[in-house]
């Protein structure tokens, strides 16, 4: 498989979801927001090759570290390259199945069920925030997004009750 880009990584954070968490920052995204807080991530090629290596060295910090409840997929949009974060993502639930994914996307939930590259994705995810960022609806006060139109989204309680469901 051809190595797509990643353009940042966070060991330890408390802002990309519940609990202490590793971020990893998926380059390319084509939504374009106004206002984006990570317009350097849109390039597919920004950053480095997500090689194979640099995945498992990344899941084994994160399967070593008994303080982090899980792994939140960022951007750029991981959903622009949901074939190979699905790989990744089975690695990482492989390696730490106690372990939760959050991923953030400008895809709205119901968008990623009708792309089955996206809907793979997505279905290995334990919560999706979803939606593009608005800046006419920003909003700093809400927890874990950045404007009131985005969701966080339960995904396996979506995918029981076939619609979404919202934490």
């Amino acid at each position: 498989m051809t190595p797509f880009s990643i353009c940042g990584y966070i060991p330890e954070s408390i802002n990309e979801g519940a609990g202490l968490r590793a971020v990893v920052f998926i380059s390319g995204c084509k939504h374009a927001c106004p206002g984006c807080f990570n317009p350097s991530s849109w390039s597919f090629r920004a950053g480095k090759p997500f090689t194979d290596e640099e995945q498992q060295r990344i899941i084994q910090e994160i399967a070593d570290n008994p303080l982090l409840d899980g792994l939140t997929l960022c951007g750029g949009d991981p959903f622009f390259s949901a074939r190979e974060c699905t790989a990744f993502v089975h690695k990482y639930k492989q390696r730490c199945p106690e372990k939760t994914l959050w991923a953030y996307t400008g895809f709205v939930y119901e968008e990623l069920m009708e792309d089955q590259e996206m809907r793979t994705l997505a279905e290995q995810c334990d919560v999706i925030i979803d939606g593009p960022f608005k800046l006419d609806l920003k909003d700093t006060t809400l927890p874990y997004r950045g404007s009131r139109n985005q969701r966080i989204i339960d995904v396996k309680a979506s995918l029981i009750n076939d619609s979404v469901v919202t934490l």
